[in-house]
């Protein structure tokens, strides 16, 4: 696959949290760059396969030697074989005797490293969705495909496959790739153009599914074993030391304060930090939550004059997200002398924060935003930190939550980002706008509520437009702030679209919102899908 080149990667901590897990068989994915490397995981974790991602350079003979993988799937990515410096995979990736599966890029690897052709595009792109069509020859794994003809998928792809190298055989074509499914069955080898860890490709999961099938996976990876695993880990890393735990009060967070004092009791001290970007009412709700439900160590620390002052006249978001970052960490410190000198900090840091404010592991995929958690850490810091979900989902933190026992009221709630109410207020960030933008989105969930959507919802809230609007009210002229709803559905928090609301419900809020909440004179519905949107406005 052929596309622009990335811009240069953004500089990022080192992975301060091993995840191997060596009971488990490993599939290894070599992240050739793909902004979608991170969907296969998902794919493959739905299957109960334990997977991990490593960018293509670290890759190594040594590495594939101590790694072991049962298999590999080489993933897509933007550059072109043609290039001084493509990325490849090891010849050894060829010669342990796994099944490789090359996806788009990965599959142009696939055939310049064995001795096939790829060629550069010349009216022969395809980009989008298109239809495959099945050649007269059968293959494993295809099983389930092309029950009733041809099958949809999804291309992205400049550069084609002119020739397939020896031992491979055709199984599937399309308009514009000859070659959009060949294999090498003696070898286990397979290669497809087009990326079926995306929804657009309907029968993707199947595919996946037939590969690790062949591949002799158990599928033994699951949240139980997750469980017993990190609980090992957390063990190990932290000693006898003490850890205190970011506790924002979301699921994230609380998970991972479980999971930690599952594993070290009182050497766990949860620090709440009230930074004065809060939803209404949430900080008594989540101290009397754990004060009232979980019997360990909780510091309320009150910083929000220091959060606030800080951001004053600051409206870059990155510059929100770093600063709110680095204050978050100054306040840790400070608590984590309180507790007879902490050398560990815990964070409910998720693998989305991770992807999309770096590469995950020193890849070449590109940076979207920093997360406060994440890209926004300083680079010095006094602890080391203790991150039990990094490598889960959204709904793999939720399934590990049930695992843990916590209530599913408390599970299913939306998610609530780090950085709160100021990645939600574009521009400065001022008292005045956080108390109109807290009001504003208490009316849009309870709303959400009353309707009974809130669990069809996967995330809610409003943004305050930086700009204001002429309005009528009370015969008189207003001139407020604008407001824009936001609710999407999502399995991961990776994509998202829009939740398709009635009009009469948009209608309704909109004139709660206007009635109840002084300063804001319009409403407007964000109906835009993630690509190419975020979730967040910041």
């Amino acid at each position: 696959m052929r596309h622009r080149a990335p811009p240069p990667l953004a500089k990022r901590p080192p992975c301060r949290y091993p995840a191997r897990m060596t009971q488990h068989d490993r599939l290894l994915i070599i992240d050739f760059g793909s902004q979608v490397t991170q969907l296969i995981a998902r794919r493959l974790r739905e299957l109960n396969v334990y997977c991990e991602i490593h960018p293509f350079q670290k890759v190594t003979d040594s590495f594939l030697a101590e790694f072991a993988p049962k298999a590999i799937i080489l993933s897509g990515g933007p550059a072109s074989v043609f290039a001084n410096g493509a990325p490849m995979p090891p010849q050894a990736v060829f010669e342990l005797g796994v099944p490789v599966l090359g996806i788009c890029y990965g599959q142009q690897v696939m055939m310049h490293c064995l001795g096939g052709k790829v060629e550069r595009g010349q009216g022969t792109a395809e980009f989008g969705r298109a239809y495959v069509t099945p050649t007269a020859d059968r293959l494993a794994l295809l099983e389930g495909w092309f029950d009733t003809g041809r099958e949809q998928v999804w291309m992205s792809h400049g550069d084609h496959v002119s020739e397939i190298a020896p031992g491979f055989q055709v199984y599937g074509t399309s308009p514009n790739a000859p070659f959009a499914i060949t294999a090498d069955p003696a070898r286990r080898f397979f290669a497809v153009q087009f990326h079926p860890e995306v929804h657009h490709t309907p029968k993707g999961a199947t595919l996946y599914r037939n590969f690790v099938r062949l591949a002799g996976f158990r599928g033994d990876w699951t949240m139980g074993a997750y469980r017993e695993d990190a609980i090992a880990r957390i063990r190990a890393q932290v000693g006898g030391e003490q850890v205190i735990c970011g506790l924002s009060g979301g699921v994230d967070s609380s998970v991972a304060a479980v999971l930690i004092h599952e594993a070290i009791g009182d050497q766990l001290t949860c620090v709440f930090v009230d930074h004065g970007l809060l939803r209404q009412g949430e900080a008594e709700q989540v101290v009397t939550m754990f004060r009232d439900h979980y019997n360990m160590p909780l510091i309320h620390a009150d910083e929000s004059d220091l959060f606030l002052g800080a951001l004053e006249g600051v409206s870059d978001p990155e510059v929100k997200r770093k600063t709110i970052g680095r204050l978050f960490i100054e306040v840790f410190e400070k608590h984590a002398k309180s507790v007879g000198g902490a050398r560990f900090l815990a964070q409910g840091t998720l693998y989305p924060d991770v992807i999309e404010s770096v590469s995950f592991s020193g890849g070449p995929s590109v940076t979207i935003k920093s997360h406060h958690n994440v890209g926004g850490l300083p680079e010095k810091m006094g602890m080391t930190l203790v991150e039990p979900l990094r490598e889960l989902f959204k709904d793999e933190v939720r399934a590990l939550g049930r695992e843990l026992g916590l209530p599913a009221s408390f599970i299913g709630r939306h998610p609530f980002p780090g950085p709160g109410l100021a990645i939600r207020c574009p521009g400065e960030v001022t008292r005045e706008k956080l108390a109109i933008l807290r009001q504003a989105d208490a009316v849009f969930i309870d709303q959400i509520r009353r309707h009974g959507l809130y669990d069809e919802i996967w995330q809610a809230f409003v943004a305050l437009l930086p700009v204001k609007t002429v309005g009528v009210m009370g015969d008189g002229r207003t001139y407020d702030h604008a407001c824009a709803l936001r609710a999407v559905t999502s399995v991961d928090g990776m994509t998202a679209d829009y939740y398709p609301f009635t009009h009469d419900f948009l209608g309704e809020t909109a004139t709660r919102i206007i009635n109840e909440v002084r300063g804001i004179n319009r409403v407007t519905y964000d109906i835009t899908s993630k690509p190419p949107g975020t979730i967040e406005w910041e």
